[in-house]
Parts: structure tokens; sequence; C-alpha cells
């Protein structure tokens, strides 16, 4: 519990300083390629929408891993929507992303809020991935082994051919 709320503590220190200056912070890894970096500025979000924004940016750069369940461990897509509602908002949802698509309701893409679910067909069924929707045509998404959860644009050429649609758990 003390590693969530240090985390938590951070993750708000991050939002003040993102609100607070005219570009993002440098990132951690010098290994990340120019073509890679997505600004974050002009994000905006209330209320639950807020709380999962903050958790979702705070969950950047951890590790990815298969059934992975929290962030000490690694997490993999639907492990980490799961822990990040369930601790940004209360709700419990499924560790399985095809389950979560069930008990959420479909969004246009035009009415797409941050906090939304979007998914995809990666693995030739659908809703085989998943992520968190972040505003301005962005998502958060754990993406694969050796890999780390990262944000990525809706409209890149490989997600937006597997794109199946948002669905949200708000009215």
């Amino acid at each position: 519990m003390r590693i969530a709320t240090l985390r938590h503590a951070a993750l708000c220190s991050l939002i003040l300083l993102l609100a607070a200056c005219s570009s993002p912070p440098p990132r951690k890894s010098a290994a990340v390629r120019p073509d890679r970096t997505i600004a974050l500025s002009g994000i905006k979000a209330d209320g639950a929408g807020r709380e999962i924004l903050m958790y979702t940016l705070g969950m950047l750069d951890l590790n990815y891993r298969f059934g992975g369940n929290n962030p000490e461990a690694g997490l993999d897509c639907s492990g980490m929507v799961s822990y990040i509602y369930r601790n940004a908002v209360g709700i419990s949802l499924p560790h399985n992303a095809a389950q979560i698509a069930t008990l959420a309701r479909p969004v246009s893409t035009s009415g797409m809020q941050v906090g939304d679910l979007v998914f995809f067909n990666t693995l030739g069924r659908s809703f085989s991935h998943m992520g968190i929707y972040i505003g301005d045509g962005k998502f958060v998404h754990a993406p694969r082994t050796n890999s780390s959860i990262r944000v990525d644009r809706l409209d890149n050429s490989y997600f937006a051919a597997r794109f199946e649609g948002a669905r949200t758990l708000f009215d």
C-alpha cells in the first residue's frame, strides 16, 4: 500500500509539473527513439476521468509482463486497466480484455472521453488488446513482452488498422 501512496504522490507532482510547463518533462530512458516521443500537453479531464488519467500516467514506463496484475511485477494490457480502474475509481474488472469489453457500452470515436477504453484485434480475435484513452487521439497501453507501458496514437497505422472501437463504463 505504501508503494501505491508514493506512486500516487509522484503522479500528482507530475501532473502539476505538466500543467505548469509548456513542454513535457524529458523521458527517463535515453534509449527512447525521438519518433516515439508523444507530447502530453493539452490533455484535460474532470472527475473520474481525471483520476483515471492520473493513475494511467503513473504507469508509464513500467514493465510489461504477460498475465501481470500489479506494477511491481509488471502488467499486461488488461491487468493495467484493471489495476487503474480499481485504484482510481473503485471499479473491479476482470483480467481479460474481451470480458471487460462485454461490461462496457460502445461509444463513438467522436464521443470518447478521457478514461474510456479502446480495443484492438491484434491476435486475430476480437478484443485481444486494450488501452485507456487519454485524449487528443492518444491512449496508454501495455503492448507486448520486452516492452513497457507507453502512449501511442490511435491514428498510428498499426493500431488504426486493428482498432475495434471505444467503450465506456460511465454514463
